[in-house]
């Protein structure tokens, strides 16, 4: 019949178009997308403490003098910018890759940091970490922390993988087995602000308290894991992480030392531990105890 041809010309193109359109969503969604791998070195980068001097050099490579680049971990209320200033320049002038991050970002607070729970900040520990190493080609890192900065790595090594990661971990001041309301309250008191979050907003400082959930998981089944030195670095004048015996650890490749043991006339608290000079002499001579000596009293505190 006139015009059949036509018309059926046409059903058959549009059926064999349908047909053409289903094959490949059909094998579109059979075909897994291409996985996108982030980026380690970027998304280290993107924790990284600005302004810091000597520190977070991303083309910098270990030597054979200092094979292992150093993370250094601030404390609860502070930031990497604040907590290493002093101490991120002597050992990058000592020839260590450093590298200093800033974590523990709660939504809606300004400014203080090192407040998430401890579980969020080691997860972001373990980023930072990851990055360090795939910038540089070292396969473990050195981690000196301060206060909760010295116990949240513990966490790190336990539950996320960075035992094989990490050599020696240098706590100063460590909340290794918690600390009572009053000593968070303290601290807080040195940080405008902070008092108002110590009982509402701030999940880090329940976890640090003696007790605690987090600190009992932490510290279940012994102190330490294998493989890793561990130094922890204590002063008898710390009012925040009370008694500070309870900064010590227990179990094999533990070194633990008082400051006044070292030099009895010199008397820091929890904030001051962390850029006194014997402190840091303490902290060099754990990265690198074959070639720092103990300390001496008189040298430290007047060098």
């Amino acid at each position: 019949m006139p015009g059949t041809t036509p018309a059926r010309s046409r059903f058959a193109a549009a059926a064999a178009g349908c047909a053409l359109l289903a094959t490949a969503l059909t094998t579109a969604a059979a075909t897994p997308a291409a996985a996108t791998t982030p980026d380690p070195v970027a998304a280290a980068q993107a924790l990284a403490a600005p302004l810091v001097p000597g520190a977070n050099d991303w083309n910098c490579r270990p030597g054979a003098a200092h094979p292992r680049p150093v993370v250094l971990v601030h404390g609860t209320f502070a930031n990497g910018s604040v907590n290493w200033l002093t101490t991120a320049p002597v050992l990058a002038a000592e020839g260590y890759c450093v590298f200093v991050l800033t974590y523990g970002e709660q939504p809606g607070v300004p400014v203080l940091r090192a407040i998430a729970p401890v579980a969020d900040s080691a997860r972001q520990l373990s980023v930072f970490v990851d990055g360090v190493l795939a910038a540089t080609g070292a396969g473990q890192v050195d981690i000196v922390g301060h206060s909760q900065g010295g116990m949240m790595p513990r966490y790190y090594l336990k539950f996320d993988g960075g035992a094989a990661k990490v050599h020696t971990l240098v706590g100063v001041a460590p909340s290794n087995h918690g600390t009572t309301l009053d000593g968070l309250a303290t601290l807080a008191q040195s940080y405008p602000g902070a008092l108002d979050l110590v009982g509402s907003a701030c999940p880090a400082c329940a976890d640090q308290v003696a007790g605690s959930d987090t600190m009992n998981r932490l510290n279940a089944g012994g102190d330490t894991v294998p493989g890793v030195s561990y130094t922890v670095i204590a002063t008898r004048f710390d009012e925040v992480v009370t008694p500070y015996r309870s900064q010590f650890l227990s179990g094999p490749d533990v070194h633990n030392v008082v400051v006044q043991d070292l030099c009895p006339a010199n008397v820091p608290d929890h904030v001051l531990v962390a850029v006194d000079p014997v402190v840091r002499h303490e902290i060099r001579h754990a990265l690198d105890p074959a070639h720092v000596g103990e300390a001496d009293c008189w040298a430290n505190l007047t060098g």
